[in-house]
């Protein structure tokens, strides 16, 4: 049976006076509550305006240093500092909830992949929080390049699948289709790699990798028939 709108008007008015009479009966316990409330957001607000912002001062100044040595590709005086200023394992791990201290992790994880030390660029660009457009989809290839090295296919694909789906754009995303196109073909699955060599020539047509998918593809096919 339908309500009518005397019911309606009855349970809202119900709902209402059990509301009501709920908060005074509890109001002592709400009012604690709401004073927690407001410490919390107030000390979130003072942990972000003043404690992270002097920590990402910090974090900018002593990154220019590795930064320096990253560029002209002193790598192990990046990562463990120069005796006078900190490296990069240092201000990931003192600075890593600031902006700059978040780009440190990035940094390490790079230059322990050109060390061939994957399992710390693993474990350390899977901290590293992308905010924006290309490093998320950089980050992804990165981990699973580290997976490929070590021989675990599976893992390398999921990444690099990660890799295609994180924010597609024209620079990275052709670049992470072909790297999971031969992660599949290295698998041994040809079927999914012909189709990511397709996608790339039908959606990043004017990509560098477009212009050389075609010999991939044959190939690919090539090894079905066998």
């Amino acid at each position: 049976m339908a309500e009518t709108t005397q019911d309606q008007e009855f349970i809202v008015t119900e709902a209402i006076g059990k509301t009501e009479s709920f908060i005074s009966q509890n109001r002592k316990s709400l009012s604690i509550i709401f004073g927690a409330l407001v410490l919390a957001v107030g000390g979130y607000l003072i942990y972000q305006k003043v404690y992270v912002a002097n920590k990402e001062k910090e974090a900018q100044t002593l990154l220019f240093h590795s930064e320096q040595y990253l560029k002209s590709d002193s790598l192990k005086l990046a990562i463990n500092g120069d005796g006078n200023n900190p490296g990069l394992e240092e201000i990931a791990d003192q600075y890593g909830m600031s902006p700059s201290g978040n780009l440190a992790k990035y940094y390490l994880g790079m230059a322990y992949m050109k060390l061939k030390d994957y399992d710390r660029a693993i474990e350390t660009l899977r901290s590293y929080d992308a905010k924006d457009k290309v490093t998320g989809s950089v980050v992804y290839g990165a981990i699973g390049d580290a997976y490929m090295e070590k021989n675990s296919t599976d893992d390398a694909i999921s990444f690099y699948e990660k890799a295609t789906d994180e924010k597609p754009n024209n620079f990275t995303t052709p670049i992470m289709l072909f790297k999971l196109a031969i992660a599949y073909e290295v698998k041994g699955n040809f079927s999914n790699a012909i189709d990511t060599y397709k996608k790339i020539k039908k959606d990043y047509p004017t990509s560098n990798e477009a212009t050389q998918v075609d010999k991939y593809i044959a190939r690919a096919e090539s090894m079905i028939k066998k």
